[in-house]
């Protein structure tokens, strides 16, 4: 029987053992290099689990309350808290500087009756500055429950007050204005534009701008004299007319100038 001759493998891992008749120099020289790599290694994943921990630790800072939004600055707000803007703008919770969002924040306070326009920047490391510029009221109308409103050029509702503010032109529609915030239906459009069109030389007297259901337009003045528009039609006709006739004719208290077809106007006596 032939003998069976058995080799013994070297164990994995670890250097290599030096083969038979391998200078012992280059099998020291690969054993290095092994250990070399695994050091490398090492020093590589120490490197991965040190920048996720700073980076984790930077973003847990920065989402701290030391970089909260805790310093909130208003300019240019009269008619609004700045309770009232931190609520819109979702600030009331102080949130973290890097959650914010500027625009979404911006059109936030911009909901607010009396806000025009606003202007938000974040000041590190823990301010938001807020820049407001707030609507003029110009116009006033009765509401459903006899209080007064309050509104802009633009038919925006601004506030709800209890007596009427002087020196407002009052605008009568054919129904009552919304709440504060919202804007005049196209129903109140025709009141609105003869109200926000009125020229310099007899604004100043006209103290109400009636709309029937009709469509027409009547200006009650503080002479006190009506003056009929009529419809909506050639209005800068119309309020040279009325210019021409403050200006020229003899007018009694509770006279009626009609306007109402350009250049025909007339005077009625009460």
């Amino acid at each position: 029987m032939t003998p069976t001759t058995t080799r013994s493998r070297p164990a994995s891992g670890g250097p290599p053992r030096p083969r038979a008749g391998m200078d012992p120099r280059i099998s020291a020289r690969r054993a290095e290099v092994v250990r070399q790599q695994g050091r490398r290694r090492l020093r590589l994943s120490g490197l991965v689990v040190a920048v996720a921990a700073v980076t984790f630790g930077v973003w847990c800072l920065l989402h701290s309350s030391v970089f909260s939004a805790r310093a909130v600055s208003v300019v240019g707000a009269t008619h609004e808290t700045v309770g009232q803007i931190e609520a819109a703008a979702g600030l009331s919770g102080h949130p973290p500087l890097l959650d914010i969002s500027v625009g979404a924040e911006e059109s936030g306070i911009e909901r607010l009756p009396w806000v025009r326009s606003a202007s938000v920047s974040v000041r590190w490391p823990d301010g938001v500055h807020v820049v407001v510029t707030e609507r003029v009221a110009s116009l006033v109308m009765t509401t459903a429950s006899g209080t007064w409103a309050e509104l802009d050029t633009n038919g925006r509702v601004l506030a709800d007050v209890p007596t009427r503010p002087p020196g407002l032109i009052e605008v009568t529609g054919t129904q009552p204005p919304g709440a504060p915030g919202t804007v005049l239906g196209a129903a109140d459009q025709l009141g609105l534009h003869v109200a926000t069109t009125l020229p310099p030389s007899f604004r100043a007297q006209v103290t109400e701008v009636k709309v029937t259901s009709a469509g027409f337009v009547q200006l009650a003045m503080t002479t006190p004299i009506l003056v009929d528009i009529g419809d909506g039609t050639q209005l800068q006709a119309k309020y040279e007319d009325v210019s021409a006739a403050l200006a020229g004719a003899t007018l009694h208290d509770g006279d009626i100038i009609d306007v109402s077809v350009p250049g025909a106007m007339t005077v009625t006596a009460p």
